[in-house]
């Protein structure tokens, strides 16, 4: 039998509880460098081994649904949410992961990236000619407005109120791994409360497009429609969470790394003139974006992966062992929690060149480091359970940094934003940004005229959608 994973140093009786419900990533950085890739942290009476090294995140994803279990680590996101994709055991996972993927398969793309940018450029004509905005929040709006748009239709999208995501802030203010999620808490109380106002104004909407099925062709819809493999209907509860599930990850996860890639091609000049030079010859003023626009936005997209590499929204994952799991040169006993840190894995100088800079160049063909190991990149999962909505977030990071860049020369005013960091995802600090609106001329002898009146494509899609 070999040893268990050495323990770091902490103190008795609660161990790291109180470190890693307060910064995760600096105690299992801190870990890492006094112990190596494998210890073991304890949160209260409870072990959990850290693994960082792509070798060993191929067990942990590889394992997961055998002998690593991941629902009975995800309690806290099911009583947020419900019993949905990841959060149910693995029979309920497996019966409902066509149902989860259909929404990002490549017929319903064109739709979502159609709804991105109309959401995106009513943010950009909504600014001015110059002025100043706050980034980090003025792209949870826009994010939270693709959203509701892309996965729920214009209809929802246009009446969705700030209500509606005010509950959601008080469900993610409520994630806590750590603690037991049912304790009559202030914070869980008023997760249960947001949760339910959530589900009271979903299911008339739901009862409406079983009624209307035919008026309707959207990602909701595609639930509603939905049938299991032996010919089931989806309960409209199931369909609650499916929706409260996607919407909290397709806002929650992705404003936080859109602010960042923003962020660090300002932050980075020589950079940001080979995006400008990209977005003239690809996308120039009055174009909007297809599918063969996305593929042609290489160096933005590359800043998009660098991001996720550098500011993983989600960094720390958790399983639990069913049993005895050898990994490397340690065993992890049965009912030990297991973590990987992508904060910390994929900053790994045997993986990366130069780790700690900002190179978004190590993601291009000739380079191609994240293709080292299948498991270098993990801030979007890995195995069965990888995230469904990846391309989704990672097309939407694009189209706001390529609009946003195409018609406005910006200035960072917060140099260096920190970091908020919490059990939900990690976002900048308020970030002031600077914009002042690009002129374009359609001809040299013609006078110039305003990015955003010279796209009639926008209006046509604003139109459609």
């Amino acid at each position: 039998m070999k040893p268990t994973p050495p323990v770091l140093a902490g103190p008795p009786i609660i161990g790291h509880t109180f470190q890693f419900m307060k910064n995760s990533e600096e105690l299992l950085r801190r870990g890492f460098e006094t112990l190596g890739p494998i210890f073991a942290i304890k949160l209260g009476n409870q072990h959990a081994a850290v693994l960082i090294d792509p070798d060993y995140h191929q067990t942990f994803f590889m394992e997961t649904d055998k002998r690593l279990s991941m629902h009975k680590t995800y309690k806290f996101l099911k009583a947020a949410l419900g019993e949905v994709g990841f959060t149910g055991p693995p029979e309920v996972y497996a019966e409902q992961r066509s149902i989860l993927h259909k929404p990002f398969k490549s017929e319903k793309a064109a739709n979502s990236i159609k709804a991105m940018q109309v959401e995106v450029q009513q943010w950009l004509d909504s600014l001015g000619e110059q002025g100043e905005i706050e980034l980090t929040s003025a792209i949870t709006t826009v994010v939270q407005n693709v959203a509701s748009h892309a996965l729920m239709g214009k209809k929802f999208r246009d009446q969705a109120g700030p209500e509606f995501w005010r509950n959601y802030l008080l469900i993610g203010q409520a994630l806590n791994p750590v603690l037991p999620p049912y304790l009559p808490l202030p914070k869980f109380i008023r997760r249960d409360r947001a949760k339910n106002r959530l589900r009271a104004m979903l299911r008339p909407i739901i009862a409406e497009r079983r009624a209307h099925p035919d008026e309707y062709d959207d990602i909701l819809q595609d639930f509603v429609n939905a049938r299991y493999k032996d010919g089931r209907i989806v309960a409209d509860e199931t369909i609650l969470s499916l929706i409260l599930a996607l919407m909290f990850a397709g806002h929650e996860t992705t404003s936080g790394q859109a602010a960042w890639t923003v962020i660090q091609i300002l932050q980075h000049p020589e950079y940001l003139q080979s995006v400008q030079k990209e977005i003239g010859e690809c996308l120039p003023a009055g174009q909007t974006i297809d599918a063969r626009t996305l593929v042609a936005l290489k160096h933005v997209f590359w800043a998009v992966e660098e991001t996720t590499r550098m500011h993983p929204s989600a960094s720390t994952l958790i399983r639990r062992a069913e049993e005895d799991i050898e990994v490397g040169d340690y065993s992890i006993p049965e009912g030990w929690i297991l973590f990987v840190c992508a904060d910390v894995a994929q900053r790994l100088p045997n993986v990366f060149s130069e780790p700690q800079n900002y190179d978004p160049l190590r993601f291009s063909p000739d380079r191609a480091e994240d293709k080292r190991h299948r498991f270098s990149i993990i801030g979007f999962g890995g195995g069965v359970h990888k995230c469904a909505g990846m391309n989704f977030a990672n097309n939407e990071m694009t189209i706001i940094t390529a609009l946003l860049l195409q018609q406005f020369d910006l200035e960072l005013v917060t140099k260096d934003p920190g970091v908020i960091r919490g059990m939900g995802a990690n976002r900048p600090d308020k970030t002031f940004v600077r914009y002042h609106r690009k002129q374009v001329h359609a001809h040299s002898d013609t006078p110039a005229t305003n990015a955003a009146d010279a796209c009639p494509h926008l209006k046509m899609l604003q139109t459609e959608s």
